[in-house]
């Protein structure tokens, strides 16, 4: 059983010979199609889920190449779909007889050490966002697996590590370049087009390509970080929203529900058994370090431990070799204000009965900086959530798609009475675009304005849409 896919295509035009010449004479990147050697490597993307065949994929070098091709996209009435990092867990970025913008090939990343700011291309990832700036001692929030796209996670809003001191992705994002729908580039700030820029701080990709994000930096070098494992227990789950919302701002933890990992600080009888993992970064300074552990130890019986002194860009790369490309992916989310018993409950209950080694749920608390910022500032619009569930399964084997899925939606319905209507994009999948309207909420009206301002048609369509 497959969940169901976007929106489909339903006529129009196709790209004919002569079309693709001229695209291919407008673009410096590649341009791949069926039976190019290329061409199964160029349609692969993150989550195997997704086993689509577009028409044509361009691997766009330059902003030049994008505008190329929206306009062929556009003109020829083809479905298009916008890869960045590619880690779409929904599967945006690839799509059937349609084109895929593929910006994987603009992944430079430019730091201004004095106004503190980076600039990074539409298809950056946070490794090469984290390894560029860390050289200049700052960082921005960013994802917590490296080869996420700097892109997606910052358009949907953009939880990780630093959210709590210095709020999301979306917070820090000063500027933005972006393709819209008729093909022209626009340059977007608080200053010059300034709706469009509202909209980008968690609206998802909705209103056109972004080739240029520039974001704020902070300073952050080395961090305390790593991970604190417990049995699978309702009373540490408990334990955990209650230190880690009352801890100071430069303390994250991130609670993990999973099987023991087989690694060297986990005892082997907890290998494959369901265990609870505090996913800890302390950005303060070294000398308070030991004021991290008793706090972590107060949430439980401690049966494994990593935690270390560690450059801030390796801390993002610790579930890396986990969730590779070519999983199977299945997601939900939610958002919630506190954690009810009956939550906890539900998280008990489901961790109880993970189905895979690669599944877990993660519970991020968006507390701290991310509530000084007004629900009405950016498109992101449940500032008063201070926890978002992300959950659902990852398998390696096809075979296990039906299970998994339903498993992920069981989990899904029984946590549902228990949490807010609306949930964080990025963790939704091809069968939430009824919630849409509730993910945003008081901000969806204002967010339509300018879908219809900048795509009228809808050309944006492969995403948590918003429908003009």
């Amino acid at each position: 059983m497959r969940p169901p896919r976007p929106p489909a295509y339903t006529g129009g035009m196709t790209t004919t010979t002569d079309t693709l010449d001229a695209l291919r004479g407008a673009v410096r990147g590649t341009v791949v199609t069926p039976g190019d050697p290329s061409y199964e490597e160029s349609r692969r993307v993150y989550n195997a889920l997704h086993d689509r065949r577009p028409a044509v994929v361009v691997h766009a070098v330059d902003a030049g190449d994008v505008i190329a091709a929206v306009r062929h996209a556009r003109e020829r009435n083809l479905p298009l779909a916008v890869r960045g990092g590619s880690h779409s867990v929904a599967g945006f970025g690839t799509v059937d007889d349609g084109l895929v913008v593929d910006l994987s090939p603009m992944r430079e990343v430019r730091v201004d050490p004095e106004a503190r700011t980076a600039r990074s291309g539409g298809g950056a990832t946070w490794g090469d966002f984290n390894h560029a700036t860390h050289a200049f001692g700052l960082a921005t929030t960013g994802g917590v697996i490296s080869t996420t796209g700097v892109a997606g996670l910052t358009l949907g809003g953009g939880m990780g590590h630093l959210a709590r001191r210095y709020g999301l992705s979306c917070d820090n994002l000063v500027g933005a370049e972006v393709v819209t729908a008729d093909g022209t580039l626009v340059s977007c700030d608080a200053e010059r087009h300034s709706d469009l820029y509202w909209a980008l701080r968690g609206g998802g990709g909705n209103f056109g390509v972004v080739t240029e994000f520039v974001h704020r930096l902070h300073p952050v070098t080395d961090v305390f970080g790593g991970l604190t494992c417990y049995p699978l227990d309702e009373a540490v789950i408990r334990a955990w929203y209650e230190a880690a919302t009352a801890a100071p701002e430069e303390l994250n933890i991130i609670l993990v529900l999973a099987l023991g990992p087989e690694v060297p600080f986990l005892p082997e009888r907890w290998h494959g058994r369901p265990i609870c993992a505090a996913f800890t970064c302390f950005t303060g300074p070294r000398d308070q370090d030991g004021k991290v552990l008793p706090l972590l130890d107060g949430l439980g019986p401690v049966v494994g431990r990593f935690m270390d002194r560690l450059p801030y860009p390796v801390i993002n790369t610790l579930f890396d070799e986990d969730l590779p490309p070519g999983l199977y992916h299945y997601w939900k989310g939610n958002f919630s204000r506190g954690l009810s018993a009956g939550a906890a409950a539900v998280h008990a209950e489901y961790g109880a009965t993970i189905p895979t080694m690669e599944t877990d749920t993660a519970l991020f608390p968006i507390d701290g900086a991310c509530h000084r910022v007004g629900p009405e500032e950016t498109a992101f619009a449940y500032r008063d959530a201070d926890l978002s569930h992300a959950f659902g399964a990852t398998w390696t084997d096809p075979s296990g798609t039906e299970a998994n899925v339903a498993w992920s939606r069981a989990y899904d319905r029984a946590l549902r009475p228990h949490t807010e209507a609306g949930g964080y994009v990025n963790f939704m999948d091809t069968d939430d675009q009824d919630r849409v309207r509730v993910n945003y909420r008081q901000n969806y009206d204002r967010l339509r304005e300018v879908k219809r301002r900048y795509d009228p048609d809808n050309v944006f369509r492969l995403n948590q849409n918003i429908v003009p």
